[in-house]
This record gives structure tokens, sequence and C-alpha cells, in this order.
């Protein structure tokens, strides 16, 4: 039986990758915890074969997903220029808001990646799985859109592979 992640943990993954920036302070990344044995079972279906034990067996899968009308709390959170919001919501815009979504939500889940990784946790992020099913079934307003999901835990030390290559600095990088 994995060790539990409780929901205090799981608040303080959250408090600390809030932290992180983003693009004038949005925050469209919105998460739902998938930690009961009922909620696995709506997640399962959506998932590549590949990912279903490692996902159910996982004390917590995390949909991160994008709220696409994020730009609705931006006055709030970008107070330095309220008007910043009628960008994003002027009719026609709404791919350049779903871009904007996207992004920001990616940078947030990664964040919230290290954070778990801060706090001693394991993580693996996947995205083989069906994002229209795990919308009908968890986002089904379609207000948010389903981004990743990242299990969550601490890794049986005999099943967590050695980490595998990285780039080089010069083949990723480039100073001009």
């Amino acid at each position: 039986m994995p060790k539990p992640v409780g929901r205090e943990l799981l608040r303080q993954i959250y408090e600390l990758s809030k932290l992180g920036p983003t693009s004038a302070n949005m925050t469209p990344m919105r998460v739902v915890f998938v930690t009961s044995k009922e909620g696995k079972e709506r997640l399962k279906p959506a998932l590549m074969p590949g990912n279903i034990e490692k996902t159910i067996s996982a004390p917590v899968c995390a949909i991160v997903a994008d709220d696409l009308r994020f730009y609705e709390l931006l006055p709030r959170l970008f107070p330095q220029s309220p008007e910043f919001a009628d960008y994003f919501s002027k009719p026609g815009q709404e791919e350049f808001a779903k871009a904007h979504a996207f992004r920001n939500s990616t940078l947030q889940g990664a964040y919230l990646i290290i954070a778990a990784r801060a706090l001693g946790l394991d993580t693996g992020p996947m995205s083989g799985f069906d994002n229209a099913r795990v919308d009908a079934d968890f986002f089904p307003d379609g207000r948010y859109k389903s981004n990743f999901l990242i299990n969550i835990g601490y890794g049986d030390p005999a099943k967590l592979h050695p980490r595998n290559p990285r780039l080089e600095f010069d083949e990723a990088c480039k100073i001009v």
C-alpha cells in the first residue's frame, strides 16, 4: 500500500507553486487532486494503457487544467493594470485568451511539480490520456480544459528508473 499524501500536503504544494511568476500574474491553472478510488475509476477510461497502473496506484493524480476565463480575475491579480483583462475578453479574442491560458497554466503546472519535489514527493507528469474524456467527466461546463496529469506520491525505489540523459547546454542553448 503506497504511503498516502494528505490534504494538508496538497495545500502546501499549491501554496508554494502559486508563488511562481506568470505573464501579468495570470493564474489560469486549476487543479483537481484525484485521491479517491471512485475518482481514479472515473479517470481510468481516459488513460492510455501504459499509464493506468501508475495512475491507479499513485496516492494522487493531479489534473492540471486551464481556466479559459482566467482574465475575469486579472483586475484583482494584476491591479496595476486592471484594464488588461479587456485584451482577452473582447469578441474574437478567444484563441488569444486560450493560448495565454495554456501557456501560463503549463508554467504553473511546472511550478506544482517543483513544489511537490521540494516537499519530498515524487512526480510523474504525463500527457498520455484523452483530454476530451477527462474534460467531459471532470469539467462538463467547458470552462476548464485539461492540460496534463501529474501522479504524485512517494515512489518505490525498486520501481524508479535512474534519471534519463539530458541535453548538454550547447545542444539546447545558444547565446547571441
